[in-house]
Order: C-alpha cells, then sequence, then structure tokens
C-alpha cells in the first residue's frame, strides 16, 4: 500500500532527511535527568531500537520520526503520545524487558500503529513508487498507446478515402469522429496547396454536377505554375450549392477563396464548360469575375469543345448517327447476360488460336488478351472509339455470339432481335461506316486523351487540334482508295457481299426521290466525304484560332520547332493588351530588351523542346529564369491558362463512388 501525503510537503520532509539524516547525536555524556532516578539517554539505543529512534538534543527527549510523520490523531495510548508529540524522557521505563516503553509502543504484528507508520515512511523514501510519478508513469503509456490506436485510425481512414470505401456503419453524423478526422486532413491537404501557390498567379477551373441525394455540389480546382516551373491542377474543395446561377457560385467561391487567404486580383484564368450560366458574356461566372479581376480570361474547356464538335459532326450525316445506334444494340444484345459473355469470350479464343496457327497473329507477353465488347458513354466521345475498335477485333465473335441466340434463344423476341442485328452486323453499310468512324475517331481520339492529361498546357491543346484537322483533311482528299481497299479485304475475310460500286444506288422505302447516283458516289460523297466535312467543318467552328486572340498571340511564345513562332512584336502585343497589370508600362522596355537577348540566347542553348511547360521548366534549370525574369513571368502566365475540366471530372467520377444510394 502506497501511503498518500501532500506532495510538497512530503518531498520537503524527504529531501530535509536525505540532505541531513536521522537525528541521532552521539554523545559521550548525555545529560541526566532531573528526577530521583538520576537517569539519562544510551547511545547503545540508537542500535538496540534502531526504528527511526531520534534524540532532541533541545528537549532531552526522544522521538519515532515515522510516527511523528503519519500520526492521523492523537493516541489514546499516553505512551505512544510521548514518542509523537511531547517526547519521550522517562529512562527507567526503557529496559530489556516487557515493560520496555520503546517496546510497548512498537508493539507486536505488522499491525501496529508503528509498524504502519514505518511502512509508510519506508514508502515515502522510495520516490519511484511515489502515487504521483506511477500516475505519470501510467498516464505516459496510455497516452503513447493512445497515440497508436489514433495513428492506426487515421491509417484506416486516409486507405478508405483514398479506396473510395465507405466507413463502417456509414456514420456520417456531425458528431461522428469520421468528419473530424477528414476535416483535420482536408484543412492540412488545403493549407499545403496554398503553400504551393505562394504568391502566384492562378487559375480557377469550375463545374457544378447533382450527387445521388440529388444535392447541386460545386468542384473547384486550382491551375498554377510551382516556384519550381512545374504546372499544376489541384483539386481544392467541393462544396454544396443551392443553386447553379452564376451569383450563387461566384459567392461561395469567394467565401472558400478569402479562407485561405487567395486574392481574386491574382486570377489569370478561369476553365468552364460552355454552359450559359458560366459562359455567359453578361450574367455568366465568367463575366462576373471579370468586373473583379479583369485579366481572369475564360477558356471554354477544349475538351469540352471537342465532345460538341463530334456530336454535332455524327448528327449531320444521317447514315453515322444511325450507326451509332445500331452500335448500341450490338453491344447490348451480346454483352446482356453473363452466359452470353462467357461465349463472346469462349469464340474470341478460339478464333485467337486459329489465328496463330495460320501465322497471322503475333503472340508474345501480354498479347492476344481475350477481351469484351466496349460500351460507349455519354460523355466520353473518346468510348465510341474503344467501342469500335472492340467490335472491328471480336467482329467473329461478336456474330459467333448472335448465331448462338437466333438458334437457342429462350423466346421469339429474343431469337428476332437477334436475327435483325445480325442481318445489320453482316450488311457492306455497317462494315463501311465502322471502318469510316474508326478512322475517323483514331485521329480524334489523340486529341480526346490528350485533353485529359493533366497540366496540359494550352498551346500544346492548340498544336494537337491542328494537327487534327491536317490529318482529317488528308484523309479526305487522298485516303479513298486505301480506305475502301481495307473496308473490301475485311468484307472479303467475313463473308459479307460488296455491292457493285457502278451499278445505281437504290434509296430506301420512303426517301423522297432523288437524282440517280451510282453506289461508288453515294458511299465516297454522300458518307465518306460528307462525315469528315462535318468533322473539318466543326473544328474550324469550335476551334478558330482567329477569333481567339489570346491564343493566337500566346503561340509567339512557343519553343516547338526551335522556336520558329518566336515573335517580339506579337509578344509584346501580348503584354501590353493581355496582361498590363502585370507588366507596368515602365517594365515593358525592359521586357523588350531581355526579348531580343533570348531571341539569340535561348535556342542556341535549348533544342528539341515541344512544349510551353517544358521551356519554362529548363529555364528554371539552366538559371535563365532569372537571366529573363520578364519572359520568364510571361510564359508563367499563359501556362496558367485553363486547357479542360478533365480535373473537374475525376472529383466527379471520384463522388458518384462515394455517395452511393447505400
Amino acid at each position: 500500500m502506497i501511503w498518500k501525503f501532500p506532495p510538497n510537503k512530503r518531498d520537503e520532509i524527504h529531501r530535509a532527511y536525505i540532505k541531513v539524516g536521522p537525528n541521532q547525536p552521539i554523545f559521550d555524556n548525555y545529560p541526566f535527568s532531573g528526577d530521583k532516578s538520576h537517569r539519562r539517554f544510551q547511545a547503545s539505543w540508537f542500535k538496540l531500537f534502531p526504528s527511526w529512534l531520534e534524540y532532541s538534543i533541545e528537549d532531552d527527549a526522544i522521538y519515532y520520526f515515522s510516527c511523528f510523520l503519519f500520526a492521523k490523531k492523537p493516541s489514546i495510548n499516553t505512551s505512544s503520545n510521548a514518542f509523537i508529540e511531547n517526547g519521550f524522557r522517562n529512562w527507567k521505563k526503557v529496559n530489556s524487558g516487557k515493560e520496555c516503553a520503546l517496546l510497548n509502543h512498537i508493539g507486536k504484528g505488522p499491525n501496529s500503529f508503528h509498524h504502519k507508520a514505518l511502512k509508510s515512511c519506508d514508502d515515502l523514501m522510495k520516490q519511484s513508487q511515489h502515487i504521483d510519478r506511477l500516475l505519470h508513469k501510467q498516464t505516459s503509456e496510455e497516452i503513447e498507446k493512445n497515440r497508436i490506436r489514433l495513428g492506426a485510425s487515421i491509417d484506416c481512414i486516409r486507405w478508405l478515402t483514398f479506396q473510395g470505401c465507405a466507413y463502417r456503419g456509414h456514420d456520417e453524423s456531425q458528431s461522428s469522429s469520421n468528419r473530424e478526422i477528414l476535416h483535420i486532413l482536408a484543412t492540412k491537404v488545403r493549407n499545403s496547396i496554398r503553400e504551393e501557390i505562394g504568391d502566384a498567379k492562378f487559375c480557377i477551373i469550375v463545374d457544378e454536377a447533382r450527387d445521388e441525394s440529388k444535392k447541386e455540389q460545386m468542384a473547384i480546382i486550382l491551375r498554377f505554375v510551382t516556384l519550381d516551373s512545374f504546372v499544376k491542377e489541384r483539386f481544392f474543395d467541393l462544396v454544396h450549392v443551392t443553386d447553379t446561377c452564376a451569383t450563387t457560385l461566384k459567392k461561395e467561391l469567394i467565401s472558400i477563396l478569402s479562407h485561405y487567404n487567395l486574392q481574386v486580383e491574382n486570377i489569370r484564368g478561369q476553365g468552364y464548360d460552355g454552359a450559359s450560366n458560366m459562359r455567359g458574356e453578361w450574367n455568366g461566372l465568367q463575366a462576373l469575375f471579370l468586373k473583379d479581376s479583369p485579366q481572369a480570361y475564360y477558356v471554354h474547356c477544349f475538351a469540352h469543345r471537342l465532345q460538341l464538335a463530334l456530336v454535332a459532326a455524327s448528327r449531320e450525316v444521317l447514315q453515322i448517327h444511325e450507326f451509332f445506334t445500331q452500335l448500341n444494340s450490338i453491344v447490348t444484345i451480346v454483352s446482356a447476360s453473363s452466359k452470353r459473355h462467357d461465349q463472346l469470350q469462349e469464340a474470341q479464343a478460339i478464333e485467337n488460336a486459329n489465328l496463330v496457327a495460320q501465322n497471322e497473329l503475333e503472340t508474345g507477353k501480354g498479347a492476344n488478351q481475350i477481351s469484351t465488347l466496349q460500351r460507349a458513354g455519354d460523355t466520353r466521345w473518346s468510348s465510341h472509339f474503344n467501342s469500335i475498335c472492340s467490335l472491328v477485333k471480336m467482329f467473329t465473335a461478336t456474330n459467333i455470339v448472335l448465331n448462338n441466340i437466333i438458334e437457342d434463344g429462350t423466346t421469339y423476341a429474343q431469337r428476332g432481335e437477334a436475327y435483325g442485328v445480325s442481318k445489320i452486323l453482316l450488311s457492306f453499310e455497317f462494315v463501311f461506316t465502322l471502318h469510316l468512324m474508326k478512322e475517323i475517331m483514331g485521329i480524334t481520339n489523340v486529341l480526346c486523351q490528350a485533353l485529359q492529361q493533366q497540366s496540359q498546357d494550352i498551346l500544346n491543346a492548340m498544336h494537337i487540334v491542328s494537327t487534327s484537322k491536317l490529318l482529317l483533311q488528308q484523309l479526305r482528299d487522298g485516303g479513298w482508295c486505301n480506305f475502301f481497299a481495307n473496308v473490301k479485304d475485311f468484307c472479303e475475310k467475313h463473308e459479307i457481299e460488296v455491292p457493285n460500286m457502278s451499278a445505281q444506288y437504290v434509296f430506301g422505302r420512303g426517301r423522297s426521290r432523288q437524282p440517280s447516283v451510282t453506289v461508288e458516289h453515294h458511299y465516297r460523297i454522300d458518307v465518306f466525304l460528307a462525315t469528315i466535312d462535318s468533322q473539318i467543318q466543326e473544328f474550324n467552328s469550335r476551334f478558330n484560332e482567329q477569333t481567339i486572340e489570346l491564343l493566337t498571340l500566346s503561340c509567339a511564345l512557343d519553343p516547338n520547332d526551335n522556336f520558329k513562332s518566336f515573335n517580339i512584336e506579337k509578344i509584346s502585343k501580348l503584354t501590353e493588351k493581355f496582361y498590363s497589370l502585370d507588366f507596368p508600362s515602365n517594365e515593358l522596355n525592359i521586357l523588350k530588351s531581355q526579348l531580343q537577348h533570348y531571341q539569340h540566347d535561348i535556342p542556341n542553348h535549348l533544342k528539341g523542346i515541344g512544349t510551353l511547360s517544358e521551356l519554362c521548366n529548363k529555364l528554371q534549370e539552366m538559371g535563365k529564369s532569372r537571366t529573363y525574369h520578364m519572359v520568364d513571368r510571361l510564359i508563367r502566365l499563359v501556362l496558367t491558362l485553363p486547357v479542360s475540366t478533365a480535373t473537374i471530372e475525376r472529383a466527379f467520377s471520384a463522388m458518384k463512388i462515394v455517395k452511393t444510394r447505400l
């Protein structure tokens, strides 16, 4: 049992005792008592009764120190009180017999008052056993264990968060610790992003979507160039908004930006889709921000432009529009059940084995993997390309599955539907359109994929737009013969009848009568050229460089082809017209002087640079960003301009994973 004593008093007594030691003075002659017994204290009693016996020179009396310290109340036994309070000096009662006053005070057994006090005093001398020390030790151990538990909990929450998994019990109430820990993590991430931005100019990329609970959510992405010259797009927040009108969106945006001390005046770009509440010239979100920051230029998402261009082009040609409807029906029927899926993969495996045996298919690690038909998505045009490629690859296997359904279908409706789809699949018109769209979308898919990349710079995106238009034009002007030869080879391989191209083309029932044309004229002019022309027309309309003066002038900074487009006059015009706030009039002459040196210096040291972001990074590595600090500043401003809202769409994809109906 550990005796409890006021810590300050206990420590004071302990320190005094350790320093001085027990009060046991050794003399040859102690004073005699004043009574008739003529006796005095004997030094041998210190050894005979060693249990904390002490002698007071001043009182000429003895005490038991342990009993003095731990006496809770005056004892009934007067002799005990003498050893505790008054001091004992009746020397004639000290002897070796049973009547010895000291022995009577000590008592017999471990439960006597003296032995209990002695035990408490011994405990007092053992500092490591003091209650506060033990409590401190236990508290430290408990704190360490709690930290380990908290660390494990945080690791679990981080893992579940990154994997998009729900927590056990789905407790996301205000009192849930899940929300607290996630809020701390989110705040630390946002603070880290804020430190990364520093004093740099930045761009806001915003979009909104409705989650499973039917609430409108606004995602916010910040695009900026770091101090070490890397372009970053960081997801910053997902905010619930009551409505999607421009004023509401702006209010929420300003609230978040101001909370993290991000000044609206430092915005140098806005990236949205083409919705009216975003791009409206008078009351749209971009117009509202332009009033506060005149150099926060709006760029319509390139990926959204491309989507609109391709969709509009596909609707221009009736046969193309009909083709995608038919393609969707084929994929739906063949992938409708696990049984059909297994049949498709089995047929594909057999076909691959036969082609390998005939040396018509290369072998190797990762080659000839069994796959399935891809379904085209509504918002990703590249998914249409994947769907087309998968059908071309599994054309034979798809036909086998359709024949199985025709023969073994459980209902007449299934068999009839499969029969109709099979006739479409094996028609020349469908195969022709299948290969045409594979050819066209193979060209535009490069642009689709590039626009999904993070930190894409706007000049590189414009280059890919230009090359896409060029390749489409080349296909239109000289690609018919090779294309038609490939279609014929495919038809012969799959035993599909190729119509007589010199014969008169017969229009279907119900169509208005038109001048007679040959089959070749129909497929080459009405389908092949018409489809490509509609694509080129939409590209020219939605990616018209002449109407985007900011981008056109920015191309003068392009390092591609060893700085072939470099033009001091255009760069100066770009600075004066679009970035006058970042380059006061007194700095424009300095910028022009730097550009003159830059023109002769940089192309000799930096060759093979293809993008503006690579140029910015290389200038930093070589230390040229300090020499041409104004040119570097302008390059960073152009890099801040957004290209697409792909990063935001990734955030919405994650939101759909986390916010399910469950």
